[in-house]
This record gives C-alpha cells, sequence and structure tokens, in this order.
C-alpha cells in the first residue's frame, strides 16, 4: 500500500520520533508499505516520519553501478546508532519530503551503524560513500531535521524564497 509522503513546511517533520519497541507484524507491514512508497517514489531512502510515522525507522535501497536497486539489497534500519563517524565529504542531496530541491551537504565519509532489523535483532554495519550519506540523511529526519537545515543562513534564504516561488507556480 502506499503512503502519502508528507513535505515540508509541515510541522511533523519537526517532530523526533520515538524508539521502536514492538517488532510485530505491524510493524512489518508498515515496513513494506514504506518499501512500496519508496520505490513508487523513485527515492533510495525514507524514514517513518516522511509518511507520518513518528517511530525510529528508515529504510534504504541504494542503486547498483547501472542505477538500478535490487529488493534483496534493501535495508530496514530500526533505533539506529552512528558510532565512530570518520572524515568528511561533500554529497548533492535531494529529498521525497522537499521534492525539486538539491543542495551540496557535508556529512561523514564513513560511519559504523547499530540498528535492529525487523525482527529486533541487533546488527552493525560499516557505511561509506553513498549508504554513508544515506544514513545520516535518513536519520536526521528521525530527529526532526532535514537536508536545509544544514544550509548556510544565505542559502536557507534563497531556499526559502525558491520555495515559495514554486509553491505559487503550482497554484
Amino acid at each position: 500500500m502506499l503512503l502519502p509522503i508528507i513535505t515540508y513546511p509541515n510541522k511533523l517533520l519537526k517532530n523526533i520520533s520515538d524508539d521502536v519497541v514492538l517488532f510485530d507484524s505491524q510493524l512489518h507491514a508498515f515496513l513494506d508499505n514504506m518499501y512500496e512508497t519508496m520505490m513508487h517514489s523513485n527515492g533510495i531512502g525514507l524514514a517513518a516520519i516522511q509518511v507520518a510515522m513518528p517511530i525510529r525507522a528508515l529504510i534504504l535501497c541504494i542503486p547498483d553501478e547501472e542505477g538500478n536497486q535490487d529488493p534483496n539489497n534493501t535495508l530496514e534500519i530500526i533505533n539506529p546508532r552512528i558510532v565512530n563517524p570518520n572524515g568528511k565529504t561533500t554529497y548533492q542531496e535531494g529529498c521525497l519530503s522537499v521534492p525539486g530541491f538539491y543542495e551540496d551537504i557535508e556529512r561523514y565519509e564513513t560511519l559504523t551503524l547499530h540498528y535492529h532489523d525487523r525482527h529486533g535483532v541487533e546488527c552493525s554495519l560499516q557505511a561509506d560513500e553513498l549508504l554513508s550519506i544515506a544514513i545520516q540523511h535518513e536519520m536526521d529526519h528521525l530527529d526532526g531535521k532535514l537536508f536545509i537545515d544544514h544550509l548556510s543562513y544565505s542559502r536557507r534564504k534563497k531556499f526559502e524564497k525558491e520555495h515559495k516561488k514554486a509553491l505559487k507556480e503550482k497554484k
């Protein structure tokens, strides 16, 4: 089932998400719906809060070199914690909740992630490149942040102006 993605400036996006405590069939169905929604929207990541569910859950499906997203490579990340972040890298990010806007954002280059899978099993992974960036981007959502919150004051003002203009053009 496709879920509606909430977009900026919806105030729900500022909510800090709660830890997941029940790893049940309801959570599994929700994660399946998140995956379907993300793929339908041509995204590589989706945080639960983006579909109005304030829980610490996100999904990622990083494309391969040809741009294909293999469903078997999907990561379901619940109650994530970053440890050992290292280095800095800049990447042009976009967001399903801020459609049509892209900006260079500085993130950690590598990190270790501790999280739970859909069954509550503790997992960890080493991430670099796009996976590291995507994890940080989606985890920001869980803390009520958008990638535009990382912009400088002047760039943020420019974004706000562009966003208002785009909304007027839609009407």
